[in-house]
């Protein structure tokens, strides 16, 4: 498929039921259980399925597949902002223990994620001058090291 036509028709499968041709818009936040032992199985992620509307949502889940598509990845993930998405790619790379090196010139929530939360999450950040960084990349291959 074309990349124009991934980002049309991509990751859309017609409902059988309402055979909406475009994506339907989930204006909902509960969703229904078969049964309490399927909501649990929801909640604790044993099977697929929606189970509340800020953790998954049928529209989104197409907007995710679609963005996958065109960038050729397996999966992605959609966030309700910038700082949210920031927040989970840095949280993807590290962990507790490891530092992460940065230059300290950032947007003003950036520079709070990494100033203030991050080391109570037990991520150091170790700020460098923008001509240090260059240098200090160069030594990232230490262990516990993420830059």
């Amino acid at each position: 498929m074309r990349k124009e036509t991934i980002a049309v028709h991509g990751g859309y499968v017609v409902d059988p039921t309402t055979r909406a041709a475009v994506v339907p818009i989930y204006q909902t936040v509960a969703y229904a259980f078969d049964s309490a032992e399927h909501g649990a199985a929801l909640f604790n992620l044993e099977v697929e399925g929606h189970r509340y509307g800020r953790i998954s949502n049928p529209t989104t889940d197409v907007l995710e597949r679609r963005v996958a598509a065109l960038e050729g990845g397996l999966e992605a993930l959609s966030v309700s902002s910038g700082q949210a998405a920031l927040h989970y790619s840095v949280l993807n790379v590290t962990e507790l223990g490891r530092n992460i090196v940065s230059v300290p010139q950032l947007y003003g929530t950036t520079h709070t994620l990494f100033a203030h939360i991050l080391p109570g999450l037990g991520v150091k950040v170790r700020w460098r001058h923008e001509s240090h960084l260059l240098r200090e990349r160069g030594k990232s291959s230490r262990e516990h090291l993420r830059s």
